[in-house]
Parts: C-alpha cells; structure tokens; sequence
C-alpha cells in the first residue's frame, strides 16, 4: 500500500481526522483483524467527530464567551430565585430555533453573566452561533451599526 500518498491526499482533501485515524490503524495490531467495513467506519466516523469538534472550537472562539460555563454546572440551590424548569426550558434552545430573545435580568453578583454564557456555551454545542455582549457594548454596536 501506498502510504504516504494516502495520506498527503487525505490532507489536501481536509480529511484531518480520517489521517489521523489511519495513522493509528497502521499503529495499532488490534486493528488487523477487522473486516474493510469496520475499519471505513472507524474512518469516517474520526472524520466526522473531527469536523463537529473542529466546528464547535469555532463556534466557541467566535462567541467570545466571557467565562467557561456549562448549563449542566450550574447551582440551583443559590437564594437567587432560579428556577430549574426554566433553565431546562432555554437550554433546549427552542427559543433560538423560534428566533425568539431571552433577557436575563437580576441584582449584581447574581450570576447573569454566568448564566448567560452557560446558555451561550450549548447553543454552540447544538449547532448555533452565538456572540456574547454585555449590555454598555451592545447598545455602542448597535449605534454603531
């Protein structure tokens, strides 16, 4: 087999993740015994997870999140009123898909940011862009615009 032309035509067809792939199947001697199917599998689904890896890294770096939250992190037992249903509810991302907005209000320290950025952070895991501004350089980018 000829290797490396595989592999230099995998790289310019931006096939990152099924080089990366192949080059642990050469490596490894688990891999033998499987039939061509399993082992094309394996391939593309390395290529697949590559690009929904390499897109979500995208969507997360233009999002310009102010601090890494998760909604799964978040702590419903704070005193700030918050109600799990609710959360539950926005982070299924409906309201996005239904171009709707969600405003996020409350006294200071009561984790808005956070809340907003956790929010932020599964849209982009569900596939959506976000882009995260607090409230003074929103309305400078909508004068702005």
């Amino acid at each position: 087999m000829l290797y490396e032309p595989i592999l230099t035509k995998m790289l310019a067809m931006k096939l990152n993740g099924m080089a990366e792939a192949l080059e642990e199947q050469r490596k490894s001697a688990d891999v033998a015994g499987l039939s061509f199917e399993d082992r094309l599998a394996m391939l593309v689904e390395r290529q697949w997870l590559w690009k929904e890896n390499r897109a979500l890294s995208t969507r997360l770096k233009y999002a310009k999140l102010r601090q890494p939250a998760c909604v799964e992190d978040i702590d419903y037992r704070h005193p700030r009123g918050l109600q799990r249903s609710v959360m539950e509810h926005l982070s299924g991302c409906d309201w996005i898909r239904f171009a709707q907005n969600c405003i996020i209000t409350g006294p200071t320290g009561a984790g808005k940011s956070y809340l907003a950025c956790a929010l932020a952070q599964k849209a982009c895991r569900d596939g959506y862009r976000t882009v995260y501004f607090y409230a003074p350089k929103l309305f400078r980018e909508i004068q702005a615009g």
